[in-house]
């Protein structure tokens, strides 16, 4: 499959990294929301608040855009030759495996949410906060691997 894309690749990889960026600004926005939430459970209304806003963000802006992501980086890899064994892309089977795991920290993030909409913090505020990094530590590992391909 090298090479299927031909003419739209650069396009498809346009949109990928816009879908990524959009997708990152989620994986900004939700930890610093939960930290948010988590601190007004207390406060008569604002559980509530926060509950619509990480829907909101969920719905419109970080479901949408990790699937968009994952559909056109797939694409991507195929088009490099993932699957047909092409030598030299050790660096994207770590960036595939980085952003699996920055998926399953969307997954966690979004439990998380649930967790906080029903009234049941599981970490510290410090802990919480600490975990808020982990997107920016991801990414920047995943765009040395995609733009530098070190292996």
């Amino acid at each position: 499959m090298i090479g299927y894309l031909d003419g739209a690749y650069l396009w498809v990889k346009a949109a990928h990294v816009v879908f990524v960026i959009f997708w990152m600004a989620g994986l900004f926005m939700l930890p610093r929301y939960l930290v948010h939430h988590q601190e007004g459970l207390s406060i008569p209304g604002e559980p509530e608040r926060w509950i619509k806003r990480e829907a909101l963000l969920r719905r419109m802006i970080l479901t949408p855009s990790l699937v968009i992501v994952w559909v056109l980086g797939l694409a991507l890899a195929l088009n490099l030759g993932l699957l047909d064994g092409q030598p030299g892309l050790g660096w994207l089977h770590a960036k595939l495996a980085l952003v699996i795991a920055l998926s399953g920290y969307h997954g966690w993030a979004v439990g998380y949410a649930r967790k906080l909409a029903a009234g049941r913090p599981t970490l510290s505020p410090r802990t919480l906060r600490l975990v808020n990094e982990v997107p920016a530590l991801a990414v920047i590992l995943i765009v040395v691997l995609a733009e530098v391909k070190p292996f």
